[in-house]
């Protein structure tokens, strides 16, 4: 009997020592060798795709901080080199080719040189006022030079305008025509002779003046005479087209000012003549065919000593002498009349305001004065740089066609007053992005012809006069309300529909119904987006009213089929499958929308007064676009649907049975244990949902492109369009210069698309591991 028990006996000792059979121990190590391969090189597949992916979006984001960043350098001015001009008087103004290659100055004397800057040799010199012509000796020279009393730049021109000693404005347009010789460009001054305005048939000395001349020949003077009256000179000429004779008209103008005026300036389309005086006025003078109509004055401060005009013509940029400086333009008063209004107020300098010197390609310009240079942009109210003037008793400031450089013309800089030769100071300008700021992308701003600060994005314009307008505001808005009214459709029907699919529906039914909802997701967004903007939008506007009544119909529809099911005797209920309702509810559903739809007209006379547009514009003050918020809450909602029902199902399903059971066993029906244990526990899981639905909606493109008009305005109206950022996106960039201001926004605002994806996910992850940690004891 003792014999049997040894061998048990024997093994419990062996396994008590550690010691295992080795038939045991053999067949454990003899895993395959292929599945530890397997399971590694899936690790490591794995692994490699998820950095991968961390990466690429690292790589993405490295992209467009690449792109964006170039919008916060600062703008460089640096003096390049001095030129001195041989033999030259005191230099009245200055003008410069396109390349920066020759200036062109014209002194006191009336005597244009035209210097290579490479080497300082004069390329080109004549006498102004001996090559000058009148309407009454075509082609002939006058009888001999006068000196010059004082000279400028016309606004948006190349062209000198010199005022003499008798009453007289030449006006000599300067071209640099150029050519190629082999590789080397060859730069040829234009030699077309000046034309002159007799502005005092007395032959007075003039004051202070402003002209211009455009391209077919018609030019206007305006000069303050020794009497202290500003007389307005016009000469008309008019071309017949089919002999080729032109016809020249010449009219004068004299006005009693309003006091000393000590600056003047004329708009390049010469219709509005600008003046400040030494008491601080502004004075504007509209102008019809050269004859002014009635002054309008507003007080500046203190007395002006420049004026100049940006870009446009419809800016007007005014020096003070005690060196204020500001931007100003007409703005529509209340009585519908215009007024100049001080829009932009730029640091003062230490002096008087001696020169302004406008772009010819934006906004920006220079202005000189207390020994101070500065460089300023107006749209965006900025100051971009300030330093000392290179040269002293500077007189003439020019700002280069291409932006890239500026001359100043003056007496060498640290000589005594008077003392030292002439010479034009070449400075380099690098400004590539003026009109960004941060209150310009995201703030208002007070555009010309507006009559308050807005926020608008119009980054191209049908004129090179444009003042790009890049406010991303609109466009943020713009995406905030097409996410919201796609969502406020999405989110109730999408969870509501995963709710009932996983916790009513027959399992018969779910097993089609689930993947049919899901392939929805697959659907195109531009086919979407087709239909939306060609088929679904006029069918709302049609019906409008109709689909207001669906609000009120389909719900009360819903709870009389469901009070007349649960009604009806159990024993017929009991014939069909737990769920087969749903089947009930559809044709019902569908009833309601057939219902509706028939029964709008009906509802338009009687609630709408039979026009709801014009109730609507009438009553609310608010118009409809076809294209509108409701057309695209519909269209991106249906694209939205599936992506948040295929995880809130998912989050449902995946409630633990036993709570389920437990709470049935409990006593509570299957309506309480939904909402009060199953949709608890599912919460992460949907927020999870509605935030990915978040994220799609904000990122949608095509949709929005095709369904909303694609107007990028700032309202929350529901029956107009708007525009998303990932839309105006995806418009612009094609046609954005590369390396340019628009392209480098565009580029910005994916960046604010990126940063709101991630933030949204950040604080959706924070959410749902609160809400995990929360329900996980149930």
């Amino acid at each position: 009997m003792a014999q049997p028990a040894a061998a048990p006996d024997a093994a419990n000792a062996a396994n008590a020592a550690g010691t295992v059979p080795e038939r045991r121990v053999s067949r454990a190590r003899k895993t395959p060798r292929r599945r530890l391969i397997a399971d590694r090189a899936a690790r490591w597949i794995v692994s490699a795709g998820g950095i991968a992916i961390i990466a690429s979006i690292l790589g993405i984001l490295v992209f467009i901080l690449h792109e964006v960043l170039p919008l916060t350098a600062a703008a460089q001015v640096a003096t390049a080199h001095r030129v001195a001009i041989p033999g030259a008087a005191a230099i009245q103004a200055v003008i410069a080719d396109e390349h920066r290659t020759h200036v062109a100055t014209l002194d006191q004397s009336g005597l244009v040189r035209v210097v290579r800057l490479d080497n300082g040799r004069v390329a080109y010199s004549s006498p102004l006022l001996g090559a000058a012509v009148g309407p009454g000796t075509p082609g002939t020279p006058t009888s001999a030079p006068l000196a010059l009393t004082s000279a400028i730049v016309p606004p948006q021109s190349r062209a000198f305008a010199a005022a003499t000693g008798d009453g007289r404005v030449l006006i000599k347009k300067m071209e640099f025509a150029v050519t190629f010789e082999g590789q080397d460009r060859v730069v040829t001054p234009d030699e077309t002779p000046a034309v002159f305005l007799e502005v005092d048939p007395q032959h007075r000395p003039l004051g202070p003046f402003a002209a211009q001349r455009d391209d077919d020949g018609n030019a206007t003077a305006a000069a303050v005479l020794a009497d202290g009256r500003l007389a307005i000179v016009r000469r008309a000429v008019e071309s017949n087209e089919f002999t080729g004779e032109s016809t020249e008209t010449v009219g004068r103008a004299e006005v009693q000012v309003p006091g000393r005026i000590t600056a003047v300036v004329l708009d390049p389309a010469q219709r509005n003549l600008y003046a400040g005086t030494a008491g601080g006025d502004l004075l504007w003078w509209p102008l019809q065919d050269g004859q002014p109509g009635e002054v309008r004055g507003v007080p500046a401060g203190a007395p002006v000593t420049a004026l100049n005009l940006l870009l446009g013509g419809r800016t007007l940029v005014v020096g003070q002498e005690n060196g204020a400086l500001s931007a100003w333009f007409a703005v529509r008063q209340s009585d519908d009349t215009e007024r100049l209004t001080r829009i932009h107020v730029f640091p003062a300098h230490p002096g008087a305001i001696r020169l302004i010197a406008p772009s010819q390609r934006d906004k920006g310009f220079l202005a000189s004065g207390g020994g101070r240079l500065g460089l300023y942009f107006s749209t965006a109210d900025r100051t971009l740089w300030t330093g000392p003037t290179p040269v002293a008793e500077e007189t003439s400031l020019f700002y280069t066609p291409k932006a890239d450089g500026a001359y100043i013309a003056g007496r060498a800089a640290g000589t005594a007053a008077g003392q030292g030769a002439w010479q034009v100071a070449d400075l380099g300008i690098r400004n590539p992005h003026p009109e960004v700021t941060f209150q310009t992308l995201f703030g208002k701003v007070w555009y010309e012809g507006y009559d308050r600060p807005e926020h608008v994005w119009q980054s191209t314009g049908g004129t090179d006069d444009f003042e790009p307008k890049l406010s991303l505001t609109p466009l943020l808005v713009g995406t905030l309300k097409g996410t919201f009214y796609s969502l406020l459709l999405a989110i109730p029907l999408a969870v509501l529909g995963a709710m009932y699919t996983s916790q009513f529906m027959h399992p018969a039914y779910k097993r089609y119904l689930k993947p049919m909802i899901e392939i929805m997701a697959s659907l195109p967004s531009v086919v979407l987006g087709f239909l939306a903007g060609l088929w679904l939008a006029p069918r709302i506007q049609e019906f409008l009213p109709g689909l207001f009544l669906m609000a009120i119909v389909l719900p009360l529809l819903v709870l009389l089929a469901g009070y007349l099911w649960s009604r009806t005797p159990r024993a017929f209920r009991n014939r069909f499958p737990l769920g087969t309702e749903v089947l009930l509810f559809v044709v019902v559903l569908a009833f309601g929308v057939w219902l509706c739809m028939r029964l709008s007209p009906g509802f338009e006379g009687i609630a709408f007064s039979g026009d709801f547009q014009a109730w609507l514009l009438r009553v609310t003050g608010l118009t409809y676009d076809q294209r509108n918020a409701v057309v695209v809450g519909l269209a991106m909602g249906f694209a939205v649907i599936p992506i948040i029902f295929a995880i809130a199902e998912d989050a449902f399903s995946n409630v633990p049975g036993n709570l389920v059971a437990g709470s049935l066993a409990l006593g509570a029906d299957r309506w309480q244990t939904v909402t009060r244990v199953v949709l608890p526990t599912a919460s992460p899981g949907i927020f999870s949902a509605v935030m990915v639905g978040f994220g799609r909606a904000v990122g949608e493109t095509m949709i929005v492109l095709m369904a909303t008009g694609n107007t990028p305005i700032m309202s929350w109206n529901p029956f107009n369009g708007f525009r998303t950022l990932s839309a105006n996106i995806a418009v612009e960039i094609p046609e954005a210069p590369q390396g340019g201001t628009l392209y480098r926004t565009l580029f910005l605002a994916a960046l604010l698309l990126f940063c709101i994806t991630f933030l949204l996910n950040t604080v959706a992850e924070l959410v749902r591991q609160r809400l995990r940690e929360r329900y996980s004891q149930l």
